[in-house]
């Protein structure tokens, strides 16, 4: 079986377990409740669902989901700026 990663060294072994990371943190659930809202996220920053009153609020559940994306992007974007994310990190 052909193996992508094969080859590149410390790197595949990075880019491996990142991966590895990402979907153990997409596994992970944190729910919290003060007064009468309820939310449920994901270790990896995904919201899974926002109640009020014990009803379900699927328009605020997309909207902050939107809202993460765009500030993760934004973050994403700075990083670049600042010296190419970890490729920066690790003197390239």
């Amino acid at each position: 079986m052909f193996n992508p990663l094969k080859g590149m060294g410390n790197m595949g072994k990075l880019v491996a377990e990142a991966r590895k990371l990402q979907k153990e943190l997409q596994q992970m659930e944190i729910e919290t409740q003060k007064g009468r809202a309820e939310v449920k996220i994901t270790a990896d920053m995904k919201v899974k669902s926002v109640k009020v009153n014990g009803e379900e609020m699927n328009d605020l559940k997309d909207a902050l989901n939107d809202a993460l994306e765009k500030a993760q992007k934004k973050a994403a974007e700075k990083m670049q700026q600042m010296g190419g994310g970890l490729g920066g990190l690790l003197g390239r």
